[in-house]
């Protein structure tokens, strides 16, 4: 902090400015301007206020409302999502389990539950408001729009940030799923944090 010494009254006035601009000015610049603004994650916030994007996936609104890359959470990450109908998931798994609860809206949970060389036929679950579903560690799954309306879900991840391996098909072999990281909302922050330790 720099302070200027203009006279002994006036003095803690124009210092108390000249702080309260520079702390503006950081601010607006470091955070406020960046596209990863929040370092560390406040005790309270107003979810209405949480940046949200499709991140090029069609029908998809996701927010992180907390997260590793984001806001340096270390063993869950939440997120908040919306898929308008007929709008889905990549098929895809993750070595991470995964919970969500559905808040609105109805689709279908596709859940692959053989463990050979590829997916295989997935098994359909319904899901619906307020129902709860658990994907186990690597089971290829894919959630899907079903319903009419928006399907809105709430969503925990354990061990962020996740590695993603996604598929063409269900059929397609574990050998040649994509992998997938950072995942598109995280790709930009990781960016920059991988800058910011060089």
């Amino acid at each position: 902090m720099i302070l200027l010494s203009v006279g002994s009254s006036s003095s803690s006035q124009i210092a108390a400015i000249f702080s309260v601009t520079l702390l503006l000015f950081y601010f607006s610049e470091a955070t406020l301007g960046s596209p990863c603004p929040i370092n560390g994650l406040p005790i309270v916030r107003n979810i209405s206020e949480l940046p949200q994007d499709s991140y090029g996936i069609p029908g998809l609104t996701h927010m992180t409302v907390a997260g590793s890359v984001l806001h340096g959470m270390k063993e869950v990450e939440i997120w908040l999502q919306t898929f308008a109908p007929g709008a889905a998931t990549p098929i895809h798994r993750h070595s991470c389990e995964e919970v969500f609860v559905v808040l609105k809206g109805s689709g279908t949970l596709y859940l692959a539950e053989t463990h050979g060389s590829f997916p295989g036929k997935p098994v359909e679950f319904p899901i619906f408001a307020n129902s709860t579903l658990h994907v186990p560690i690597n089971d290829a799954h894919q959630v899907k729009n079903t319903g009419n309306e928006d399907l809105q879900v709430l969503v925990t991840i354990s061990r962020p940030p996740i590695k993603i391996f996604t598929y063409d098909d269900w059929f397609m072999p574990h050998t040649a799923a994509k992998l997938k990281f950072p995942f598109v909302w995280d790709e930009q922050c990781f960016q920059e944090s991988q800058k910011d330790e060089l």
